[in-house]
């Protein structure tokens, strides 16, 4: 994983989660592509002593923001799928419920505003890394040649 200035990460290889047994039947496999653009666990800055955006359930959470930036599940679905990530992870279960809790309850914000960015042309997949970790993610997507 890379990282841009502003706390924004990018996967330099692809991730994936497969359902098991243990799994809420129904979820999908998920396949998020090399380059994807990511915050991590997106928790407020207020909670971060206790829940910090990158803690143990940070691949859940990236799964989670694919799902939430793409759009191809529902977003129940999506919420779902970080619940059963993070469990398959062993994150304790008062974590697990936290953060689920926050995400199903609190997530339509972000869920709508993704909405609204990705129709208005905004793109979280890199086509080049950056050379480091010294320029921001809001100046690197203005150059349309570093996103698809």
């Amino acid at each position: 994983m890379g990282r841009f200035r502003d706390h924004y990460y990018y996967l330099t290889g692809p991730i994936s989660w497969h359902p098991g047994a243990n799994n809420d039947p129904g979820l999908p496999t998920v396949i998020v592509p090399t380059g994807f653009v990511t915050d991590l666990a997106s928790i407020p800055r207020i909670f971060w002593s206790v829940l910090p955006p990158d803690g143990d359930y940070a691949y859940a959470a990236i799964l989670h923001d694919y799902l939430y930036w793409t759009q191809i599940v529902t977003k129940a679905a999506a919420d779902s799928v970080l619940k059963n990530a993070m469990q398959d992870f062993s994150i304790n279960s008062i974590t697990v419920q936290a953060i689920y809790a926050g995400v199903h309850t609190g997530g339509w914000s972000a869920w709508n505003n993704n909405t609204k960015l990705r129709k208005s042309g905004e793109k979280r997949l890199l086509r080049r890394f950056p050379g480091g970790a010294l320029i921001k993610w809001s100046d690197w997507k203005q150059v349309p040649d570093n996103v698809a």
